[in-house]
């Protein structure tokens, strides 16, 4: 098995960015599945783009893409990708689209293919906290998820696709009071327990347990 993982760089005045500097840490074979480490720019469009070349060359089997979402508190796989972009900010290319949809051909939403309880599970296993999110958001994020369920629907139909995003690391809150944070470290142990129940599931119903929210 092949596993195309994904991690942005920098953004947002950031120096770093948790979700490649995660990505870099992960083991080459992380339960005898092949991982493939992509840096992605945080630029609409050219996020996918750079995703489908990628799956054009290696055929992978899934494609998990890591996004950071300042102010979580856990690691949380997203369940679903909406068919439309609003930048509350600029990109990395100061594209700042708003009301857009992403694909005019495509769905208005689209579902994680991955085991998304499953991954909340094994990561929660580890002792770090995780929980399912269920709003991806309006940014490269979102887009990034909307647009490789996209090519999965219209390209790569053998290939099971999502997205999960992680928290700040330690060292981006020395000056944000009060914000949540984890190591570096323990994001990349959380998202490599992700990877050993995507593969373990992969041909197999996610488990059937709560990941609902109020609000």
């Amino acid at each position: 098995m092949k596993i195309l993982v994904t991690g942005f760089d920098p953004f947002g005045g950031e120096p770093i960015n948790p979700a490649i500097e995660a990505v870099k840490l992960l083991p080459d074979t992380i339960a005898d599945a092949e991982i493939i480490k992509l840096e992605i720019p945080t630029v609409f469009h050219k996020s996918a783009e750079t995703v489908r070349e990628a799956m054009k060359k290696h055929q992978p089997d899934v494609v998990l893409n890591i996004g950071q979402a300042g102010g979580r508190t856990g690691l949380t796989p997203e369940r679903i990708a909406i068919n439309e972009d609003d930048a509350r900010i600029a990109d990395n290319e100061g594209n700042q689209p708003i009301d857009v949809p992403i694909q005019e051909d495509g769905a208005p939403a689209y579902f994680s293919k991955l085991p998304i309880k499953a991954m909340v599970k094994a990561i929660q296993e580890e002792g770090l906290p995780a929980s399912v999110s269920n709003t991806a958001g309006t940014f490269v994020c979102n887009h990034i998820m909307y647009q490789t369920l996209y090519l999965v629907d219209k390209e790569f139909p053998n290939t099971k696709a999502g997205f999960m995003h992680i928290p700040f690391m330690m060292e981006q809150v020395v000056d944000k009071p009060n914000q949540a944070a984890m190591s570096l470290n323990d994001i990349a142990r959380g998202i490599e327990a992700s990877i050993k129940a995507i593969v373990k599931f992969h041909n197999q119903e996610d488990i059937s347990v709560t990941g609902g929210a109020t609000h």
